[in-house]
């Protein structure tokens, strides 16, 4: 009998809720399946084992994530966009979501499955978001990509760090002075750009 991709879809948005909220490390089926109103049994029923239901729910909690980003108006220039993204990424909504991206990204840095394959492709589509909210604030096209992998090794390193440093000043400057950077790249040219594309 086919499945029901229905159910399944609400199971996997039911489910990313769990996890969002009880975190990757030491999932435990059960609890989760009864949180979501179903057995563990029924719950692998609609997916292909537990690995299958994690990637799932990493995937959703991505898309939740990009659509965040996608959603938000172009900024005046570069450098507000940098700094609306920095704003983004600490409401609850969105902060939750790049939480569990770390640790699924912890999980798989070893090359653990499915992690390290969803991580992979959720950074790609996130990555993706990013560099278009810069050239509709201003980025040039050919120098997004260089641009965005700066921006976002900076504010995942800021994300990691916000538990010890929020409020703290220094952490404050630091986002301003990755916003005035990633302007710079910004206003380079072209062919700049492309003239030093090695470190």
């Amino acid at each position: 009998m086919p499945r029901d991709t229905t159910r399944r879809d609400r199971l996997a948005e039911a489910a990313t809720d769990y996890v969002l909220d009880h975190g990757l490390v030491g999932l435990s089926l059960r609890p989760l399946a009864a949180e979501v109103g179903t057995s563990d049994r029924m719950l692998l029923y609609h997916f292909d084992g537990k690995d299958d239901l994690v990637a799932t729910v990493l995937r959703v909690s991505n898309d939740r994530s990009v659509a965040e980003i996608r959603a938000l108006e172009p900024a005046a220039g570069v450098r507000e966009a940098v700094l609306g993204l920095w704003q983004a990424m600490l409401t609850p909504r969105l902060a939750r979501c790049q939480r569990m991206y770390v640790e699924a990204a912890a999980l798989g840095l070893f090359g653990r499955e499915p992690y390290a394959t969803v991580v992979r492709e959720a950074n790609a589509v996130w990555v993706a978001a990013v560099a278009d909210h810069l050239v509709a604030s201003g980025m040039p096209r050919a120098l997004a990509s260089r641009a965005t992998a700066l921006l976002d090794a900076a504010l995942m390193g800021f994300l990691l760090d916000l538990p010890l440093d929020e409020g703290d000043p220094v952490q404050r400057q630091a986002v301003r002075d990755l916003a005035e950077a990633v302007a710079a790249i910004a206003g380079r040219s072209t062919e700049d750009g492309r003239g030093q594309g090695s470190a």
